[in-house]
């Protein structure tokens, strides 16, 4: 049976909806919420320099920003202009002249005084520079130069002794498929990149219960789904557009249930401000918010589960739909089996939930002919995130929640093409069009024309450890090279990651602008090159969306503030290998932006369409409209795979919180400002339970310290609605709380949720000398003879 393509833009329900609306009030006037109208000013007046290019970029280019994959102001699930603040955030990082060279070749202890917000409004980096061993300043470089030192010190080393890592600011399948390539080419496989760290459990875990990682549903199917869930993710503020299409579902009788520890304002109340009507009354998105622990998402699914067997036992076909199963699906017995053994008790403590309120959302979802099941770093950020989202997986199969319209399981995806950077090849697990594992990998080598490493290349968070190996060891990494990233502010443990930085021999920034990671000192040289942003990108270059839309973006000329040296990040990784291995680089040279897009079609056969973009608004969708369409999973037998999992033990003693962490106004660890507008909070205040706080005697506003054996973080109580036991923190601010070296056991993704213990900051302060133990100074703790 042929796959079904996806119909195109719809039209938006004409009237307005005015039981939807927050409040009779235009524009939301005394309430605490984003003044989107005036941000929109701020960032015209930013641009003003380049206003005509800016305009450009946001009328012909690709969204840079979230992944919704909005080209030029039309998207694919909604007809009119679409445009948001996540997009106006980012627009500067591509109209901005360079940076003063008087500022940028100042001493280097003046570069530290600015933080990362501070150098990224400094201006774009103007030219290669290198700041070796000793310099107190970055000196100029010509690109030969800065090219050949690289080259020169990569044939001085083992493969297994250098990294790359491209993080997720725009770069294009292009380059993320040459990087991919290249890496290859050099000899290693340790190549990672953003979107791994981010969402890998979600393919892993979608690719042993469904057969393959990526949604299999799209935006549209939201608008007139019986239930949408939205499982620890804040869409409305990562993908602002994602808006319109929830008001649009709510209009057509949608029902939007959130899982969250925390009852985000921005997915309780919104005021869209490319729709007339939300724009003056807001929105409301959520009706019902199920208040689950940190990590209590796995009871939680275990509890819904166990009502649906109950259901089962009074009568046949009530909550399972057993048609599906029966056809589509494997391990219906041993699931049955596993969630029975659950008892409710342990359900309720695990999960935060009470046993009433579960129940409620198991009925809700037995009686919903569909529901599109959406999720995001609330599940993935956890050292069981595979699991977690296994068992969302089946939720949807045990409903037959899966391949047809209104129905399936959505990884919701927060940057600009992060889809794409596996399908490409740029992880290392992965070859683009399949893992990086038998067939595929002789497939890849007869395309390619040469032998892969036969090794396992190591993820990012090993890769950072394996620079503090002795000299000697054969995977100790000497040269790292990054394109764009800050690991000082997205890795755990920031201490040692800056340690870890400064023992590299060379450390190489290919970026757009300067960040505290760039200030770092290494052990012979740091090198930065200036990169193109994906609207110079020569021949143009594509995204891929979260709903498997692969668009074409534009060249866009007209730049004002063009950075004359910079270069296309495809071309800069090809020059590299012309130079590391002359003899056989015309084995990963290309001439054309159109050349690469040739082969990323054979490459990975679910690219091919991607040889036929060319101009701006060409679009295509790999997969089809829905994938498991029919219920027929590419798996070896066509089924689905129900998957039994543990309740995890989060190791929490008595008294102690679970902390993670949470986006304010930013991307990524870009912060655009010091307040989150939806709920007045700073980038030092802890979001706690009233009740919590009350029991410590904590007030509003009081210092405060978390602490635990890897860090401790001082800031001020901010009471929120958040399940009790559990507080939140700011990424990247929290970040000294969490260990390294804690990793997902599937997908390796390091663990962002931790216990900590919280006090009152100076009752903490005045005991700290006598009864808390510092971290070990071995010197101090010699014993003099």
């Amino acid at each position: 049976m042929g796959k079904t393509l996806h119909p195109g833009p719809q039209k938006k329900a004409k009237l307005p909806d005015p039981k939807h609306w927050v409040s009779p009030i235009p524009f939301g006037l005394g309430k605490v919420k984003p003044k989107h109208i005036r941000d929109g000013f701020n960032v015209l007046w930013e641009n003003k320099d380049n206003l005509g290019y800016a305009t450009n970029i946001i009328t012909k280019g690709v969204c840079d920003g979230c992944a919704l994959g909005v080209s030029g102001l039309y998207d694919q699930t909604l007809t009119g202009p679409h445009v948001c603040t996540t997009r106006l955030n980012v627009l500067r990082l591509n109209t901005m002249p360079a940076v003063n060279s008087e500022i940028l070749h100042a001493d280097i202890d003046e570069l530290r005084k600015y933080d990362s917000t501070e150098l990224r409004k400094l201006g774009r980096i103007p030219y290669p520079m290198i700041r070796r061993k000793g310099d107190r300043k970055f000196s100029r470089l010509t690109w030969d130069d800065a090219m050949d030192l690289i080259s020169a010190k990569m044939k001085k080393l083992d493969p297994k002794q250098y990294a790359f890592y491209l993080t997720s600011r725009g770069i294009t399948n292009e380059s993320y498929y040459i990087a991919g390539k290249v890496s290859r080419f050099l000899g290693t496989n340790n190549i990672d990149n953003a979107s791994r760290i981010c969402h890998s459990p979600s393919k892993t875990a979608l690719k042993r219960s469904i057969g393959v990682g990526a949604s299999t549903v799209n935006y549209l199917d939201w608008i007139g789904t019986d239930v949408l869930l939205f499982w620890g993710s804040v869409a409305s503020n990562s993908s602002p557009v994602s808006t319109k299409y929830m008001l649009e579902a709510k209009k057509k009788g949608t029902k939007i249930i959130v899982v969250n520890p925390y009852k985000e304002p921005a997915m309780d109340q919104y005021w869209i401000p490319s729709s007339p009507e939300s724009a003056l009354f807001g929105t409301k998105i959520a009706d019902d918010f199920y208040q689950v622990n940190i990590g209590g998402d796995i009871a939680f699914m275990h509890g819904i589960m166990k009502h649906w067997f109950e259901m089962e036992e009074k009568a046949v076909g009530s909550a399972i739909n057993h048609e599906f199963v029966g056809k589509h699906v494997n391990g219906y017995e041993e699931l049955q089996v596993k969630v029975q053994e659950q008892s409710w008790e342990h359900i309720v403590e695990s999960s935060g939930v009470p046993k009433k309120r579960i129940i409620e959302l198991a009925e809700l979802l037995a009686a919903s002919k569909n529901a599109v099941y959406a999720w995001a770093l609330g599940l993935t950020m956890h050292s069981f995130a595979t699991d977690n989202i296994s068992q969302v997986a089946n939720l949807a199969l045990l409903r037959g929640h899966l391949g047809r319209e209104h129905a399936g399981l959505m990884p919701f995806r927060g940057h600009s093409s992060v889809q794409g950077s596996g399908e490409m090849g740029a992880d290392p697990f992965v070859l683009p069009g399949g893992d990086f594992y038998g067939e595929n990998i002789k497939r890849i080598e007869e395309l390619w024309g040469f032998k892969l490493p036969e090794w396992q290349g190591d993820i990012v968070g090993m890769t950072l450890e394996n620079i503090l190996l002795p000299e000697d060891h054969e995977r100790k990494i000497k040269l790292y090279y990054l394109s764009g990233g800050n690991f000082l502010e997205t890795m755990p443990d920031p201490d040692f990651v800056k340690k870890a930085l400064s023992e590299l021999d060379i450390r190489v920034h290919q970026d757009i602008i300067l960040n505290t990671s760039t200030l770092v000192d290494a052990k012979e040289a740091v090198i930065v090159l200036p990169a193109k942003t994906r609207y110079e990108q020569e021949g143009g270059g594509t995204s891929t969306s979260t709903e498997r839309m692969v668009y074409f973006s534009p060249e866009i000329k007209g730049n004002k503030n063009m950075v004359e040296e910079a270069r296309a990040e495809w071309k800069i990784y090809v020059d590299l290998a012309k130079r590391v291995k002359p003899e056989s680089a015309h084995l990963v040279d290309f001439k054309d932006a159109a050349e690469i897009r040739a082969e990323i079609a054979k490459a990975n056969p679910n690219y091919d369409g991607i040889q036929h973009l060319s101009k701006a608004g060409d679009v295509f969708q790999w997969g089809g409209a829905w994938l498991c369409e029919d219920g027929i999973c590419p798996t070896s037998d066509g089924k689905g795979n129900l998957v039994t999992v543990d309740i995890p033990d989060l190791g929490k003693k008595e008294g102690q919180f679970i902390v993670t962490s949470r986006r304010g106004k930013q991307f990524n660890s870009m912060v655009y400002s010091e307040v989150d507008p939806f709920n007045d909070a700073g980038r030092y205040d802890v979001l706690m339970n009233p009740e919590d706080a009350q029991d410590a005697s904590i007030a509003e506003g009081e210092g405060i310290v978390l602490y635990n054996g890897f860090g401790v973080f001082q800031g001020r109580a901010k009471f929120v609605d958040i399940a009790r036991g559990n507080v939140e923190v700011h990424f990247p601010e929290g970040n000294f709380l969490l260990p390294r070296g804690r990793y997902e056991k599937y997908a390796g993704i390091p663990d962002y949720n931790i216990t900590v213990s919280l006090e009152k900051a100076d009752r903490f302060n005045a005991r700290k000398d006598t009864q808390y133990l510092e971290k070990r100074v071995d010197e101090l703790e010699e014993i003099p003879s």
